[in-house]
């Protein structure tokens, strides 16, 4: 885990120490283990390296790294499955000085030129300059778990882990507007139908399971798409089998994980996902091992939606450490600009907060890789957002008994879900409620009594602009639209940002590729069923650990008690002063600062006073 970064031009005289320095002075919290600068001989391309060290920790695993006299790279990331690779590459005849997965993406690369990707089970953005081709090879995980920022004019080319990187040589730090509307009034930053869109002009994102390539001679940056979801392929597999697949990759997938030459923990929230990887992580180790692996947890006392009691149960069971921490309004507005700092674009909640804590509390004790769980709601249909989407497949599908049993049983639950006439309407024709779902967004936008009018001008001929809804048929459509085009990009950003400002790696096990496939090949009754979201998920771990979690009808998202917080009278200061600035840059009307404050749940739909003041952060 590291930051990278880099220039490429045409001009020799544009690469220098200093601004390679600056680059990686900017990506430091990435990696404080070391760093790394190196230039080619003709000095038209030029290299910055921050290292994080968890694999190899000598020498040997140094980047920038050189293969064979011909290729260089810088790489953040993690290929979980090197060991496998690296023997096959060495049965081809393959001859490695180090025990790092770098030289193993390097060897790959020789072999296998960009079919490498398709080999490699992990998180990852590198660069990989071909002195021969006279090439730059740059790629980026399947899922989006690792950035890759750049910026290209006539003269240059350049990356790295993070936009601060790309500003540290002097690239302008310009708001895109139109974004910044759609998350005054949406909640979002990302645009669905452009993937390499980013919050701010001329700074753009490699997409998330795409490889590029920069042709030196003509400067001609070329993006490709390497692997996607076939979200329409059905396999039929009887529950036994189905479970037992996912039992075996889910267990690859966490003992890959568990590869590393530094403590490993996990966070644990008391939910279902992190619970099952605890179990896992604790059946992979053994009863000898099992005692060193830690966990940690935010808790809340006091707070209606703590976890402290379920995370205790888990902790109790399977016989883990766990420390946990209590993040509080006060820290939130001291440590707020610092987080912000990190995190660069606009983020939804105070979520993001709890999570910065928790990465914060695994670094105090020395544990510089965590397991998280990230993932699994989007692939497994966790959330209650996603019940009417399945009563609507059922309807479409004229299966109406099964919808009938499905909501009688989440009523009894007191699940909580949407139905009504709009959603059988919807079942019957998706195409229309997908364009009324789009109008009824950009009327969000042209509606929000509290933007400056003068602001609503950047829509002009970018009315739609990052405003998408997707055609939902059935329940992996939208699954789809969340794993890959709007959703789990964000959450994974969040992660990446809170994780890196402290030095830690974060690894999600829900995220093997393999198992993501697995996962959509099934129909959706595996996914909700019997009146419960993350059906084989929950048959599978029923007998593993307490029903308590596995059957929890009370989908809780990590959630820290920002409504309470924003009552307070610090953060009630800190929010007026924040939308004073916004008034001050004619972001917002002047008759925003003598409105009442709204404070919301951190999950709330409508939470403008947080965008608000998290928006202040940026501008």
């Amino acid at each position: 885990m590291c930051g990278i970064a880099g220039i490429i031009t045409r001009d020799e005289s544009m690469i220098s120490r200093p601004l390679l320095s600056a680059m990686a002075d900017a990506l430091s919290h990435r990696g404080p283990d070391g760093e790394g600068f190196w230039t080619n001989r003709s000095n038209h391309v030029g290299f910055a390296h921050r290292r994080l060290a968890i694999i190899d920790l000598t020498d040997n695993g140094h980047q920038p790294m050189h293969y064979l006299q011909r290729y260089t790279i810088v790489y953040n990331g993690e290929i979980y499955n090197y060991i496998e690779l690296k023997n096959e590459l060495q049965k081809a005849g393959y001859i490695f000085t180090s025990e790092s997965d770098t030289e193993v993406i390097l060897a790959a690369y020789d072999f296998y030129d960009e079919r490498c990707l398709q080999h490699f089970d992990g998180m990852f953005a590198f660069a990989i300059w071909d002195e021969k081709r006279q090439t730059l090879f740059c790629a980026r995980d399947r899922f989006g778990e690792k950035p890759f920022y750049y910026y290209q004019n006539q003269e240059i080319f350049a990356f790295a882990s993070e936009m601060k990187g790309l500003w540290a040589i002097g690239i302008d730090k310009t708001i895109e507007h139109k974004l910044m509307l759609n998350y005054l009034s949406l909640g979002h930053v990302q645009n669905p139908s452009n993937k390499s869109q980013t919050f701010y002009k001329d700074i753009f994102s490699l997409p998330p399971s795409h490889f590029a390539v920069l042709n030196f001679a003509e400067m001609d940056f070329r993006i490709h798409s390497y692997w996607t979801i076939d979200k329409q392929y059905r396999q039929q597999v009887k529950k036994p089998d189905a479970l037992g697949i996912f039992e075996s990759l889910f267990s690859l997938s966490i003992h890959r994980r568990l590869r590393s030459d530094v403590p490993v923990g996990s966070s644990l929230s008391g939910g279902l996902d992190s619970s099952t990887i605890a179990y896992f992580v604790n059946k992979a180790l053994g009863k000898r091992h099992a005692g060193d692996f830690t966990t940690f947890s935010a808790v809340f006392p006091g707070f209606e939606k703590d976890e402290a009691q379920h995370i205790q149960k888990v902790t109790d069971m399977l016989r883990l450490k766990n420390f946990t921490v209590t993040p509080t309004a006060e820290e939130l507005v001291n440590d707020f600009e610092k987080l912000c700092y990190h995190q660069e674009e606009p983020f939804t909640s105070s979520s993001i907060f709890a999570q910065y804590k928790v990465y914060g509390l695994a670094q105090s004790h020395g544990v510089r890789v965590l397991l998280d769980g990230q993932g699994a709601d989007e692939t497994l249909a966790g959330y209650h957002k996603y019940i009417h989407w399945y009563l609507q497949e059922l309807v479409s599908l004229y299966k109406f008994s099964t919808a009938r049993k499905e909501m009688s049983l989440m009523r009894s639950r007191k699940t909580a879900f949407q139905w009504g006439v709009k959603n059988i309407v919807a079942s019957l024709l998706p195409s229309h409620v997908a364009i009324a779902l789009e109008k009824k967004e950009y009327n969000h936008i042209i509606h929000n009594p509290d933007i400056n009018k003068a602001m609503l001008t950047h829509l002009r001929g970018r009315e739609w602009e990052g405003i998408h809804k997707p055609i939902v048929t059935k329940l992996n459509d939208i699954l789809y639209f969340n794993t890959m085009e709007l959703g789990l990009e964000e959450l994974l950003r969040y992660a990446d940002r809170n994780s890196m400002a402290h030095g830690v790696e974060v690894r999600l096990p829900f995220l093997n590729a393999e198992l993501v496939k697995f996962i959509f090949s099934l129909s959706s009754s595996y996914k909700v069923n019997h009146g419960f979201t993350k059906s084989i998920l929950r048959n599978l771990m029923s007998e593993k650990l307490p029903s308590s979690i596995v059957w929890r009808s009370d989908k809780i998202g990590f959630e820290p008690p920002q409504k309470q917080w924003m009552q307070q009278p610090v953060f009630k200061d800190y929010l007026h002063e924040a939308k004073k600035k916004l008034v001050k840059e004619k972001i917002l009307k002047e008759s925003v600062l003598t409105k009442k404050q709204h404070p919301a749940n951190a999950h709330q739909a409508e939470n403008f006073d947080w965008r608000y003041m998290c928006l202040s952060k940026m501008v």
